[in-house]
């Protein structure tokens, strides 16, 4: 057996995905067509012989052509984050419900095998009860050198970093702790101004920074601060601290579990180098063939309802804004 894929997203689709895609056994890469192309990307939606149609087009698409998919019957792997807000992922997951069609998230750091290893680790008791986690990721991804004005940076495009990053950090930890049920946070967008394609500075009004407060259904909290607009990239850390000990994850991936009383333990990771998706990216591929040709997503298969679960919180932080009236939106998600 073996599944066809169609793709849709000349950036990240066609760059990362659809030669992970191509590189895995019992999957083919039928077809990647630019999200600009409306009409090809309608074709291709509506093409019969297709198992699967991955979007990764900007979020400001995911309706249209999420929905053109599951109109046709096919299965549909969506990028993050999902929709531009909580209301197009509703959207989705009802659209996707009403179709009975397989649907899955690519978030695709779940199969990251430093974070795996982490999550075994907590699962098994390594700190004892989590209480709280701290999670910092600066980085000068879009200062040194200037990136241009995008969508990326156009809020009613879905862009923003909390969207772009956020997403993933959101996931990770309701992957590690379970529900989120209390959220606060606000964006903040430190480069005001970029050049666009010919030089016009053009301003931007989706944030490039944000901090989030989060409380899960256990009573455990979380805190996040991140930009990708810093001076200087910083090494990012993962602290989870629990009854019984601490766990630090540094940038290289390397685990370190602290007990109260001296004890240290070190868990080296076996891959790191070169991009940080394609390690992911080439498990969780596997787990999409599998997905697709059983349709029937695993259990740990990122599905819509974990893009919904996401977009909500997100919600609620992009909704904070520095020095807003009446201060920082907090929300107890329903």
């Amino acid at each position: 057996m073996g599944i066809r894929i169609g793709i849709i997203g000349s950036g990240f689709g066609a760059q990362v995905v659809a030669p992970v895609f191509a590189a895995t056994p019992g999957c083919e890469v039928v077809e990647v067509v630019s999200a600009r192309n409306t009409a090809g990307a309608a074709m291709l939606c509506d093409r019969d012989d297709i198992d699967l149609i991955s979007v990764h087009s900007p979020p400001l698409l995911h309706v249209m052509h999420v929905r053109r998919a599951l109109a046709a019957g096919h299965a549909v792997l969506c990028d993050k984050p999902f929709g531009r807000n909580a209301m197009e992922a509703e959207t989705l997951m009802a659209a996707a419900e009403a179709a009975e069609c397989l649907h899955l998230i690519n978030f695709e750091f779940r199969f990251d095998p430093v974070r795996m290893q982490l999550r075994n680790l907590i699962a098994k008791g390594a700190i004892g009860i989590p209480e709280h986690a701290t999670w910092t990721h600066w980085s000068s991804g879009s200062r040194v050198p200037l990136r241009k004005h995008g969508w990326l940076f156009e809020r009613a495009s879905g862009g923003g970093w909390i969207g772009a990053w956020g997403s993933h950090a959101v996931d990770t930890l309701r992957w590690f702790f379970g529900e989120i049920v209390d959220v606060k946070g606000a964006g903040r967008t430190i480069i005001k101004q970029r050049p666009n394609e010919t030089g016009a500075l053009i301003t931007g009004d989706a944030e490039d920074s944000f901090w989030a407060d989060l409380t899960f259904a256990t009573g455990m909290s979380a805190t996040i601060d991140s930009s990708f607009a810093a001076t200087a990239t910083v090494a990012p850390r993962l602290n989870i601290f629990g009854d019984a000990g601490v766990i630090e994850l540094s940038a290289r991936g390397l685990i370190v579990v602290r007990g109260p009383n001296g004890e240290r333990e070190e868990f080296v990771p076996s891959e790191t180098s070169g991009d940080p998706h394609l390690v992911p990216m080439r498990a969780w591929a596997l787990v999409v063939r599998d997905a697709v040709e059983a349709g029937i997503a695993p259990p740990e298969a990122p599905t819509f309802a974990d893009g919904l679960a996401c977009a909500r919180v997100l919600d609620v932080v992009r909704a904070g804004t520095l020095g807003l009236a009446g201060g920082v939106p907090s929300s107890t998600m329903g």
